[in-house]
């Protein structure tokens, strides 16, 4: 059993949780992921790591609640444990393999949406701990969905926040922002974009237009996490890859986005229909 030692609830739909997870903190880098499983019979859950203490032998996750699984999740408390936790899973970052040197001589520019914000803290963590700053962007749809804000703020050069109702921040998404610090001189050598697929497709689109290369993470579509179920396929250049054990990371001008926006609405209708007699039940 994997023991959960604090729970937060972030905003409406947002819960972060550290677990006891000794054996994963050991060898954890960014960009990867863990699965999680409550109960004999759950579901396993394709969460990327959002921060790690190995000392502690800590893993921090966030998740949102969008189905039966993740409500059951939510309800959680300190003290109670997942049945099982298994990871890290994936490939890590590609520039935790680079020599540092050459990282600090590269601005880089993070853009994150809604839970997307939870891996691309400890890149930009990562970054920081070597010696390399990167200005990140932070959207959402309002305020109360804006997260890990000032622990963004103590590792990145610059937080940059853009909501779609203009609660806060830039009113705007974050390819509004980003044309914006283009346009007021800033460089960038290397994007890397972390959210909603259509977030990441758009970003990347705006991106290949500034001529600079980008990153996206394809965790949005993972389900089984080992590559046995093939629901994970993407298209990148052409070629047939696994999110889970090719990626999650890719290169976001290359990446076939419409499919992969398919692929991850293939059951969305089912998995609602569950969900609403999931709530049913507890009433």
């Amino acid at each position: 059993m994997y023991r959960i030692t604090k729970v937060e609830h972030l905003s409406e739909k947002n819960w972060l949780m550290n677990v006891e997870a000794p054996y994963i903190t050991r060898s954890c880098l960014p960009g990867q992921f863990l699965i999680v499983r409550t109960g004999e019979l759950g579901e396993r859950i394709p969460l990327t790591i959002c921060d790690y203490d190995r000392e502690k032998g800590i893993v921090t996750i966030v998740f949102q609640v969008v189905g039966e699984s993740t409500a059951k999740m939510s309800q959680l408390k300190e003290g109670d444990c997942f049945t099982d936790v298994v990871g890290p899973l994936g490939q890590p970052s590609e520039f935790v393999k680079e020599d540092i040197e050459v990282l600090k001589q590269r601005n880089y520019l993070f853009v994150c949406g809604g839970v997307g914000i939870a891996p691309v803290y400890p890149q930009v963590k990562w970054l920081a701990e070597h010696g390399v700053k990167a200005d990140v962007i932070m959207a959402a749809r309002s305020k109360d969905l804006i997260f890990y804000e000032q622990q963004m703020r103590s590792v990145a050069a610059n937080v940059y926040i853009t909501t779609d109702d203009g609660s806060y921040g830039m009113k705007g998404v974050g390819t509004d922002m980003v044309r914006k610090l283009v346009a007021e001189g800033h460089h960038y050598d290397v994007c890397v974009a972390i959210g909603p697929i259509i977030m990441m497709k758009f970003t990347s689109l705006t991106t290949k237009e500034l001529g600079i290369p980008t990153i996206v993470s394809m965790n949005p579509i993972m389900i089984d996490g080992t590559g046995m179920c093939g629901a994970c396929r993407v298209v990148v250049d052409g070629q047939v890859k696994f999110a889970c054990v090719d990626g999650p990371e890719f290169d976001g001008h290359k990446v076939d986005y419409d499919l992969a926006m398919k692929r991850a609405a293939l059951y969305r209708k089912e998995e609602a229909e569950k969900f609403e007699r999931y709530k049913a039940s507890l009433q």
